[in-house]
C-alpha cells in the first residue's frame, strides 16, 4: 500500500509540472508569433539597408577612396568588442549555449584581446569564465522599438571612431524558422564586403553579394554630411534587426523546449500509471491469497 501511495504522489506532482510547462508553451508560442511577425516587416528593410552598406564599401575599395570613417579598414588590429545577445532566463533548450560557444569561438579565431558587450542576462556567464564584460544592456522579452539599440550603437560606434576598438562583432542567432535557429557571429565594424553568409536574416545563409556593383552615387548637399548621417543609422539598423531575430529564435526554442517538457511529463505519468496498477494489482492478489489461505486454515 505505501508502494501505491508514493507512486500516486508522483503522478499528481509530474501531472502538475505537466500543466505548468503546457502553459509556458502556450505563452511562449504566443510570443513568437509577435516576434515573428516583428521579424518579417523589418527583415527586407534591414537586408537591403545591409546591401546599401556593402556598396558602399565596394565602391570606396574600388576608388580608393574614405568614403566615412565606419568604412575603413585599420591596417593592424589591436583590440575587439564583441555584442552578445542571449536571452534573460533558461527554459529555451540550447539556445543560449550555442550562441554564447559561437561568440567563443569567434573571439578565438580572430585572436585579439576583446571586449564583451552583452545584451540579455545569461551572457553574464562568460565573466566566471575569465572574459572581460565592459557593458550590459537590458533586453526586453519583446522587442518593440528601434530605440533600444541606439545606446548600443552609440557606444560601440563611438569607441571604434576614437580607435579604442579596431573591429566589432555582433553574436546573434538567425531565426530561420520555429524549429530551426542558427548562431551567427558578423563583422559589422568595419564593413567586410566579403563576408557574403552572415547576412542579418537571410535564410539558409544566402547573403547579400555585392559581385558586378556598377553604380555611381551623387550625394547632396554633400558625401560627408550625408554618410555621416546615414551609416551610423545603418548600423543602427543591423543592430536592431539582430535583435528581433533573436527574439524570436528565442521565443521559438523556449516553446520546442516547454513541449518537449511537456510530452516528457506525459510519457512519465502513463510509465508511472501502469507501475501503480501492477502494484495495486499485486496487492490486491497478495491480500486474495491470504484470505484463501485463511479460510483454507479454518477449514
Amino acid at each position: 500500500m505505501a508502494k501505491t501511495k508514493e507512486i500516486s504522489r508522483r503522478i499528481k506532482s509530474i501531472s502538475s509540472t505537466k500543466k505548468i510547462t503546457k502553459a509556458m508553451e502556450m505563452v511562449a508560442a504566443a510570443k513568437m508569433r509577435k516576434a515573428t511577425e516583428a521579424v518579417l516587416k523589418t527583415r527586407a528593410y534591414a537586408n537591403l539597408s545591409w546591401e546599401t552598406i556593402l556598396n558602399l564599401s565596394h565602391l570606396a575599395e574600388t576608388k580608393k577612396q574614405d568614403l566615412h570613417p565606419l568604412l575603413n579598414k585599420r591596417q593592424e588590429a589591436k583590440r575587439m568588442a564583441l555584442i552578445l545577445i542571449t536571452s534573460n532566463r533558461g527554459l529555451c533548450g540550447a539556445y543560449n549555449t550555442a550562441v554564447i560557444a559561437k561568440a567563443k569561438e569567434a573571439i578565438k579565431k580572430n585572436n585579439l584581446p576583446t571586449d564583451i558587450v552583452l545584451v540579455g542576462k545569461k551572457g553574464a556567464i562568460l565573466h566566471h569564465q575569465g572574459y572581460e564584460i565592459v557593458a550590459e544592456f537590458p533586453k526586453s522579452d519583446l522587442i518593440t522599438d528601434s530605440k533600444e539599440t541606439n545606446p548600443i550603437a552609440r557606444l560601440l560606434i563611438n569607441d571604434f571612431l576614437s580607435g579604442k576598438y579596431d573591429r566589432v562583432m555582433l553574436a546573434y542567432t538567425d531565426f530561420i524558422n520555429p524549429v530551426k535557429q542558427v548562431p551567427r557571429v558578423k563583422q559589422i565594424l568595419p564593413v567586410e564586403i566579403d563576408k557574403k553568409d552572415d547576412s542579418l536574416g537571410v535564410i539558409d545563409g544566402a547573403g547579400v553579394s555585392t559581385e558586378n556593383v556598377v553604380c555611381e552615387y551623387t550625394f547632396e548637399p554633400n558625401p560627408a554630411e550625408v554618410l555621416n548621417r546615414m551609416i551610423p543609422k545603418l548600423i543602427e539598423v543591423q543592430l536592431y534587426q539582430a535583435l528581433l531575430e533573436s527574439s524570436a529564435a528565442e521565443h521559438s526554442a523556449s516553446m520546442a523546449s516547454m513541449h518537449q517538457a511537456t510530452e516528457a511529463a506525459t510519457d512519465m505519468v502513463s510509465e508511472l500509471t501502469l507501475y501503480y496498477n501492477k502494484a495495486r494489482q499485486a496487492s490486491i492478489t497478495a491480500e486474495i491469497a491470504e484470505i484463501s489461505a485463511g479460510a483454507n486454515a479454518l477449514s
